[in-house]
């Protein structure tokens, strides 16, 4: 689930992105209030994202034409319990349900409902897993039978910007580099970048330091990726302007501010002294380097 952006946004820095980090930062000469894991932590972390990885990869075959997004809801859950987790979402600061379900111009924290999907609809669905204190947290977007280019298009750069930013990042790397890097390609592809929510950190809390923008901003090119953090990614990509508006009504459902469509990819990631180590990999899930196409 993204959380609130910390501050305001500023425009890309002259000159264009800086990826390389020549050597690990040092942890021992940086003041951080980042929750730093040693090796234990870390494993719990990693049992956290398998479990999670498990549950998307458990709903997967049923986000088809025809099912509700209560229903999709209704499985999260019920899988959760079964396996003896709890469902991050519910109840978190008064959500009612137990994962996200945002369709078409939904960018993010759709409220499960009557809603049933169609064909030519985008999904994204996000959930987040509690296991023995820790959180595994991701999403996908998924194609329902056959849609239209546009869709197609913005889905796929979603997916490939997570990719690249995690391809970019190395131990003691400033946050900036996520940014950079998403900000770079979508602006490539002719599309925009969501800035009024972005990734976060997590572990025994839902959101917390750092703050992960997908857009370059001045903390981001303060705070760094230090061995032991861990933290989400989850480009939200739209296929027009970058504005979002939220629905006053539920307080939660978050839309393109111009009704276009919306694609998210998220991985839960733990930046270790060799390199980020994605923890939500799915095994039925897209692996780096999909494309996405219609059936037939």
């Amino acid at each position: 689930m993204a959380n609130l952006k910390r501050s305001p946004p500023e425009p890309l820095p002259e000159g264009g992105p800086c990826l390389e980090v020549e050597t690990p930062f040092p942890v021992s000469t940086v003041k951080t209030k980042t929750p730093i894991l040693n090796h234990a932590q870390r494993d719990l972390m990693r049992a956290a994202g398998r479990a999670n990885a498990a549950l998307l990869d458990y709903l997967r075959p049923f986000i088809t034409a025809g099912i509700t997004t209560e229903k999709i809801d209704k499985l999260a859950h019920e899988w959760t319990l079964k396996h003896g987790y709890r469902p991050a979402t519910l109840g978190y600061q008064g959500y009612s349900k137990s994962c996200c379900t945002s369709v078409n111009d939904v960018i993010c924290h759709g409220i499960p409902g009557k809603y049933e999907l169609c064909n030519g609809d985008i999904v994204n669905v996000d959930v987040t897993t509690i296991v023995e204190g820790w959180h595994g947290d991701q999403s996908e977007t998924f194609l329902i039978g056959k849609v239209d280019d546009e869709k197609i298009a913005v889905t796929q750069c979603a997916f490939d910007c997570l990719y690249l930013a995690i391809e970019a990042i190395a131990p003691g790397c400033l946050v900036s580099v996520i940014g950079e890097t998403i900000s770079a390609e979508a602006h490539r592809r002719g599309f925009s970048v969501v800035r009024e929510y972005v990734g976060h950190g997590l572990g025994k809390s839902f959101h917390q330091d750092p703050s992960i923008p997908h857009f370059p901003n001045r903390q981001s090119r303060v705070d760094r990726l230090l061995p032991g953090v861990t933290f989400t990614i989850e480009p939200m990509i739209n296929a027009g302007t970058r504005f979002t508006r939220l629905d006053r009504t539920d307080g939660w459902t978050v839309r393109t501010k111009d009704g276009k469509p919306s694609a998210q990819f998220e991985h839960t990631i733990l930046m270790t002294e060799d390199g980020p180590e994605i923890l939500t990999r799915t095994q039925h899930g897209p692996q780096p380097g999909h494309l996405f196409k219609n059936p037939g």
